[in-house]
């Protein structure tokens, strides 16, 4: 019975997964609404366009943070917090494009559905392995644990995010908004989310740095020009 500790975290890996599943989509479905802005309409439509698509459908998650989000079931959402920075200015509706386009390559790359996995297979490992270097680390065992697990999700968080920003550039560029949007969202999030990551380790972050994305895309766009 030695691999007891094991079976029962896995077991709870996946009751934590289908609790995590309902009570996200409940708490959606609870506070959201359809979003309705008729210039960001526009710059839907031409997306929706480029992927050959009858439209694309984006709701506003009654939240102060400012933040976008994808759902496991495939919906786009967009903060109270952040739409209100775009009502007042401080966003531009190229911006909240690119957002709207970013969120949009989680959900075709199967990063959201993915992601909700990841969490309650995390736990579930973090919990088996605590069990285990416990035994041989006590006190310090289960900490080790965390730290290994969080380090290894931050590093497939931030692949997501690359894949996602490739995603959103390519699809920004098929509708004839171009690239600059996101680039220049990226330069102003720090102040938007209030964040102050700039002392963290980028491999800490479960985002890339501001400079290592906007490089990407740049590296992109530069072998998009090359003959």
């Amino acid at each position: 019975m030695k691999f007891l500790p094991i079976i029962l975290a896995l077991v709870y890996g996946y009751a934590m997964f289908r609790f995590s599943a309902w009570r996200t989509a409940r708490e959606l479905d609870d506070k959201s609404t359809e979003l309705a802005d008729p210039i960001l309409k526009v710059l839907m439509d031409r997306m929706a366009a480029a992927l050959g698509i009858e439209r694309i459908r984006v709701h506003i998650y009654e939240i102060p943070q400012v933040n976008g989000l994808a759902a496991p079931d495939g919906r786009i959402f967009i903060t109270r917090g952040f739409f209100n920075k775009y009502r007042a200015g401080e966003v531009t509706s190229e911006e909240m494009a690119s957002v709207i386009a970013h969120e949009m390559g989680h959900v075709a790359l199967g990063h959201s559905r993915r992601r909700m996995i990841d969490f309650s297979s995390q736990n579930a490992m973090r919990t088996a392995l605590a069990m285990i270097f416990n035994r041989f680390l006590p006190g310090i065992g289960p900490w080790i644990a965390g730290a290994l697990i969080s380090l290894v999700a931050a590093r497939l968080s931030r692949d997501d995010e690359f894949e996602a920003d490739a995603y959103a550039s390519a699809l920004l560029v098929k509708a004839g908004i171009g690239t600059g949007p996101q680039k220049s969202l990226f330069t102003k999030l720090e102040k938007l989310t209030g964040a102050h990551g700039a002392a963290t380790p980028a491999w800490m972050l479960s985002h890339p740095k501001t400079p290592q994305r906007i490089a990407a895309i740049e590296a992109r766009e530069a072998s998009w020009q090359a003959p």
